[in-house]
């Protein structure tokens, strides 16, 4: 809790104990009035204020004038009655009862948020006359030269100029493995530097670095409201107005027939007390409070669990997803060339690695990386000589005094090798010794592990069909969407070929049916904008994907996109439960109250308690059962 729970629920024990201890003092008349006015004030003061300032500013029709002037109008019958002031103060009491849980359970979501958006750096180094100096990352202007040393955070996005280093992305990917990091490549805030000292030419303001896209994201996403929230307002305009009125004509109506009608007695204080009870039923804080805060709560435990969302509405729009169409590349795979597998071998795998890694360790060609990386241990160039790069066909070398080649087929023909071709779809590096075939790598990009999980975990929860649309040949994209289980493909597409056919697909769904667009290019960006919601995979794709994206995965599980909705659904799930409770509640006790029937006790349930119902059914948002 914070200073303002800490000091509220203070409040609140120090104003019911007060209430109980008075309850057995021997005061009558003002004595009695004045004591009871004490734990009154403790506890209501704030809300008194609030209901005048509300007066003053010429909007007074909310909850604080309407426990107001029932709390005030309730001490004033006691006053004349010489009756009993407990229900004034319950009625305050339980009002900030309420209050206080809403606010925890604001304050936890917050927490949530926080604690996952904990990862904006609290300073930027620069070097003035041979000295370090701390600044403020907002003072940091475009092109200047920062230096990161091991342990702190990258301030702002750039380009290392010179180090190297392992950088720890967990807070911005959730992917646990470092990065490699060197002179050339291009960093991003929020990164850790484990190792060496880095120095970092900036290329944009701090207020547009990935860092500060990503927490702008979460703290504007409650402006964007959802149609629920907009019609709780307007909802909330005309209500409250209407009952302020409707208790009047209670307590003022029925005496004046009485009089003047039915010539008996007006009954001013029983219609009065009506009038009263009926205020407080009416108070409309367990809609006007539970259903923003069940998006709030709902976006906070999204966050939470990696996924941020841009705004309730887009919440909304996402728990109606029955349509997902996926982007290839970065998305569905890894996006990177790695070995799928060594085929047709003559020798253990590890041997043609070896081989095809000393041959290919001179080249910077990406096929030669992922070699390199898949052998998996330091080369010792002393064991390499002669390499050649033939262009367009492989490399030669001498390894250990063995002639070796690495490359594809029209290499080994040049060579007079006999190779026998693979029936994979990817690329082929076929390897000989000495003239002898030893069998081929085969190097792809490898589908992600969660991939085909994740569309089968769609299907179950409600996802009527996945698409697939790719660039790629048709041949590789039947391939990867036939191992995942994607119901539909469509390759060898331009950007703009993607924008159409979404819209085609928009065209041909129903209008209950929303569909969701995942990506993590750039080329991705115009259909991202163009679907009924679009998803960026992971805060390290291109900014242009993550502006156009409605929700932003922290990392680039597609596992989380099952999450996402899934927590879109809850969140709209109780939303809706507790606007139909709450209003279902407050009829019948509005009804109750105005024929007499219902007291100020019950009016006290009726509003504070199916707020405070409402509000720990909202919580339920924050929390979201494993897959």
């Amino acid at each position: 809790m914070n200073k303002k729970q800490k000091k509220n629920l203070l409040r609140i024990l120090i104003s019911a104990a007060l209430m109980i201890i008075l309850h057995f003092v021997p005061a009558e008349g003002i004595v009695r009035f004045i004591l009871y006015m004490v734990p009154y004030l403790i506890v209501g003061y704030d809300v008194l204020r609030k209901a005048w300032k509300g007066i003053i500013n010429r909007q007074a029709f909310d909850e604080s004038l309407l426990m107001a002037i029932a709390t005030i109008g309730a001490i004033v019958l006691a006053l004349v009655k010489d009756g009993d002031y407990t229900e004034a103060i319950a009625v305050m009491l339980f009002y900030q009862v309420g209050e206080w849980f809403q606010s925890y359970a604001v304050g936890k979501s917050r927490r949530n948020i926080s604690d996952l958006m904990d990862i904006r750096p609290e300073f930027a180094t620069l070097e003035e006359d041979g000295e370090l100096v701390q600044v403020d990352p907002d003072e940091v202007e475009v092109g200047t030269e920062i230096i990161v040393r091991p342990g702190e955070k990258i301030p702002i996005d750039g380009v290392i100029v010179s180090g190297s280093s392992m950088l720890d992305t967990t807070a911005l990917t959730g992917e646990s493995l470092p990065r490699d990091a060197a002179e050339g490549d291009e960093v991003v805030s929020g990164c850790i530097n484990l190792s060496g000292v880095l120095h970092i030419r900036t290329t944009k303001e701090f207020g547009e670095s990935a860092v500060s896209q990503i927490l702008d994201l979460v703290e504007n996403a409650s402006s964007r409201k959802s149609k629920s929230e907009n019609f709780i307002t307007k909802f909330a305009r005309v209500y409250t107005p209407a009952v302020v009125f409707s208790a009047i004509a209670l307590a003022v109506l029925p005496p004046l027939i009485r009089m003047t009608v039915m010539r008996t007695d007006a009954a001013w204080g029983d219609w009065i007390y009506r009038a009263l009870t009926f205020l407080v039923i009416s108070c409309p804080c367990a809609l006007v409070i539970s259903i923003p805060l069940s998006f709030f709560a709902g976006i906070g435990g999204a966050s939470h669990e990696g996924v941020l969302v841009k705004g309730s509405n887009y919440l909304e729009t996402l728990a109606k997803t029955r349509i997902v169409v996926f982007d290839k590349t970065g998305t569905l795979t890894k996006g990177v060339f790695e070995v799928a597998g060594v085929h047709h071998n003559t020798v253990e795998k590890e041997k043609i690695l070896e081989y095809a890694a000393y041959t290919e360790c001179d080249s910077s060609h990406p096929i030669s990386r992922s070699i390199l990386s898949a052998y998996g241990k330091p080369v010792d160039r002393s064991r390499v000589a002669d390499i050649q790069e033939i262009s367009g066909n492989g490399v030669t070398a001498t390894v250990d005094g063995h002639k070796t080649a690495v490359g594809n087929d029209k290499l080994m023909k040049s060579l007079g090798v006999q190779h026998i071709d693979c029936h994979h779809t990817g690329t082929i590096i076929h390897v000989a010794v000495d003239g002898r075939y030893m069998g081929h790598i085969l190097i792809s990009d490898v589908e992600k592990p969660t991939s085909k999980e994740a569309i089968r975990l769609l299907a179950k929860n409600g996802v009527r069909r996945t698409i697939m649309l790719t660039g790629d040949a048709g041949k590789v994209a039947d391939k990867v969407a036939a191992e995942l289980g994607v119901d539909e493909v469509y390759s060898e597409l331009l950007p703009v070929d993607k924008v159409t056919k979404v819209e085609e697909l928009l065209k041909s769904r129903s209008e209950k049916e929303a569909l969701a667009f995942v990506g993590d290019g750039i080329n991705d960006a115009p259909v991202l904008s163009r679907a009924d919601i679009g998803i960026a995979m992971g805060a390290m794709g291109s900014d242009a994907a993550i502006e156009a994206a409605d929700v932003v995965l922290m990392d680039d599980d597609p596992l989380k996109i099952v999450k996402a909705i899934r927590i879109a659904r809850k969140c709209i799930r109780i939303v809706y439960e507790n606007i139909w409770f709450a209003i279902g509640i407050k009829l019948v006790c509005l009804l109750l109250g105005a024929l007499g029937i219902a007291n100020m006790w019950v009016a006290i349930f009726a509003d504070v308690g199916v707020m405070i119902l409402a509000v720990l059914n909202a919580i339920r948002a924050l929390f979201v059962k494993n897959l």
